[in-house]
């Protein structure tokens, strides 16, 4: 008679650990990483065309009280902005063909298909255009955004703004001054 009780307590101490294994790897409030891939293209005026594979992976989105601070430091003005950027942790990585940029800033929302994710660098990911005539100058241009649209099936689309200032909108949305007047489209978008 004593067998049976000892292999119920040895069963039921091994479902306990199990509980506490899995526990351990995730926090409560606390998401797994996503990875989200996508096709970067652009068109220059001019007529150059060019694609390169985007990968995102994101660790962590911000919380009410972290977009609350980041639109409060931008309506400040962008030098606020790009300071807690830089001193924020990592919220994941941009890699852009063979480039990797650290994603500072991760925000989503649903939309009428799904989610829109905002993403923000305290850097530039690259300035589009350089050395060509009529380019900006590079002052002030010290951030990048990516918007992606990822609906709850198939493939998305977004843009990647490589370099920009930054500014709050009449709705309190992120919006940019773009570096260049060139566009680029993130297409193919899927959440991996």
């Amino acid at each position: 008679m004593r067998r049976p009780q000892h292999t119920a307590v040895i069963r039921a101490c091994a479902a306990g650990a199990a509980v506490l294994l899995i526990g351990a790897r995730l926090v409560p409030g606390q998401t797994p990483s996503e990875t989200f891939t996508a096709r970067a293209s652009v068109n220059t005026p001019g007529g150059a065309a060019a694609s390169a594979p985007v990968t995102i992976v994101v660790k962590r989105f911000a919380a009410d009280a972290d977009r609350d601070a980041m639109i409060a430091a931008i309506r400040k003005n962008g030098t606020v902005a790009s300071r807690l950027l830089a001193t924020s942790p990592d919220a994941g990585v941009l890699q852009l063909g063979m480039q990797r940029t650290a994603i500072k800033y991760a925000s989503q929302r649903a939309s009428a298909n799904g989610r829109l994710i905002t993403l923000l660098t305290a850097e530039p990911i690259m300035f589009v255009g350089v050395g060509l005539p009529d380019v900006k100058a590079r002052t002030g241009s010290d951030l990048g955004l990516v918007r992606l649209e990822v609906p709850a099936s198939g493939s998305g689309s977004g843009e990647l703004v490589p370099a920009a200032k930054i500014k709050v909108g009449a709705h309190g949305a992120i919006e940019t001054e773009d570096y260049s007047d060139v566009v680029v489209r993130l297409l193919d978008a899927v959440r991996q």
